[in-house]
């Protein structure tokens, strides 16, 4: 791997350049049909200056160099925004890189994928830890089988579903089927963003992970961190190994630590959130440091739709606590996995009484944007007139128990700080998760099989059902107390 990470400062052109020039020597690509996987919009990070270098170093070098934007299920891009986005003009599309073909997954048209292979119940109960079980196909873009080589080239942040972004999520998400789409991002909802968000190691990438390994192509990772307009970190190798350098970085640049839990934070979602779908990040990123009974208010003015893809499901269910989906399952098993996952990270942490139908969200969510109020009160969310709203009043308030988060597309927040030592009792956490795996491998070839109305609800220490809690909240219990340390540790939020 070559790579080069600053807590401090950024890379420059020049450094930035030398690394992709030796990064791509290594790789081989001479005469190679390169296929370039690349974020969308809605992501951060300087693709002009990295769509100019690779032309620059790759352009005459291989018999094809092109790309594919890896939406996920985001809406298409138009020709504009993608110029845009690669900070070239029309004229110089069509004429300097005229070689270069510019395709979008299209996560919606049957034809784009081909089936690369199936992660059976058996295995997935090992990589979710009996979270969530299920025979999940993977499908692919095909267009990947027409290169030689894949290099994925991603921005690397905390991120709600998987822990952090970036490497082989570009395939197994950016440019996948639904099937997998919606198992990992339904597998992140009852793992709770809380308990994800600026973790390296979840049960979502370990799926993500095992997925990739389907892949019979020659695949190159250019993982690289953000901070401001450039670039802090940028790493080329295998795929795997740039990732988890550009997630050490990311978690040391991009995780900020507050002293004490906020009663209230105004939370700004950049203009490069279109909807809230994707603007629903000024929530994820602040949720952990908010004290119960406390408000997140998503600022955007902006934003004028719920989701331009999923709208109408989103109208149909609403906002709600991830125990108001698993506690009625026979409702919602037959809606997407992702548009669940969506509902429940938004309005964050909770409890659900099923016998009385009553919900109790950990923390307000309120909606300042340009969604009417109408609908924001019958989607189950708070709304405010992003009018009444001056954000410059909130800042520098923090010992009010008020936060202005001023950008919330890059940063995370926790409760704790280094120096207050949160850090090591992360470690520890962390670390008992390693040695729990194997208790708990041991005692599953003991326990009887059993498949509870839902995963969710199966303690896995006793191999039988439990509404009381799932295993891992029984270890954590023992653990908290072997450490004497609290349950609820810092967990950093994207």
């Amino acid at each position: 791997m070559i790579g080069l990470g600053h807590l401090d400062r950024l890379l420059s052109e020049e450094e930035v350049g030398d690394i992709l020039a030796r990064g791509l020597a290594l790789a081989g690509l001479s005469d190679k049909r390169v296929l370039v996987v690349i974020p969308d919009s809605t992501r951060s990070g300087p693709m002009p200056l990295l769509f100019q270098l690779l032309f620059d170093l790759l352009g005459t070098e291989v018999t094809a160099l092109d790309y594919l934007i890896a939406l996920g299920t985001h809406p298409l891009m138009s020709k504009n925004a993608i110029e845009r986005h690669l900070g070239i003009t029309p004229e110089e599309r069509v004429c300097k890189y005229a070689s270069i073909r510019i395709f979008q997954h299209r996560w919606d048209v049957p034809d784009t994928f081909r089936t690369v292979g199936v992660i059976s119940r058996g295995e997935m109960e090992v990589l979710t830890g009996g979270l969530l079980v299920d025979d999940v196909p993977v499908m692919l873009n095909r267009l990947i089988f027409d290169y030689d080589h894949i290099l994925i080239c991603s921005p690397v942040f905390p991120h709600e579903v998987v822990g952090f972004s970036g490497g082989h999520k570009y395939l197994v998400i950016g440019i996948a089927g639904a099937d997998i789409i919606n198992f990992t991002h339904w597998l992140g909802a009852l793992v709770t963003s809380m308990r994800t968000i600026g973790i390296r190691d979840t049960p979502v990438r370990a799926v993500i992970e095992r997925a990739a390994q389907f892949v019979d192509r020659p695949t190159t990772g250019c993982s690289f961190v953000v901070r401001d307009s450039g670039l802090a970190g940028l790493y080329i190798g295998p795929v795997r190994e740039t990732w988890e350098a550009a997630a050490a970085l990311s978690a040391r640049l991009h995780i900020i630590y507050v002293e004490r839990p906020l009663k209230r934070a105004l939370s700004i979602a950049p203009p490069m959130y279109n909807d809230l779908w994707t603007g629903a990040k000024a929530m994820y990123k602040v949720e952990p440091v908010i004290d119960d009974g406390g408000e997140v208010i998503v600022y955007a003015p902006h934003i004028t739709e719920v989701s331009y893809t999923h709208g109408e499901l989103i109208d149909q269910i609403g906002y709600h606590v991830r125990d108001y989906f698993v506690k009625q399952w026979d409702h919602f098993r037959h809606l997407p996995g992702s548009v669940l996952a969506h509902s429940t990270h938004l309005k964050g942490a909770g409890t659900f009484d099923a016998e009385r139908g009553i919900e109790y969200p950990r923390i307000k969510v309120t909606l300042a944007t340009s969604i009417p109020e109408e609908r924001c009160r019958r989607i189950n969310l708070g709304y405010r007139d992003p009018k009444t709203i001056n954000p410059e009043e909130w800042a520098n308030r923090e010992d009010e128990g008020v936060l202005l988060v001023r950008r919330a597309a890059r940063c995370s927040i926790g409760h704790g700080s280094r120096s207050s030592g949160r850090e090591p009792v992360r470690t520890i956490q962390t670390v008992s998760h390693q040695v729990l795996e194997r208790l708990l491998e041991k005692l599953n070839t003991t326990r009887k099989e059993a498949r509870p109305a839902h995963p969710l609800l199966e303690s896995r220490v006793f191999g039988k059902r439990s509404r009381a809690r799932p295993a891992t909240s029984y270890l954590r219990l023992i653990l908290a107390r072997l450490f004497r340390c609290p349950l609820t540790v810092t967990i950093p939020l994207d």
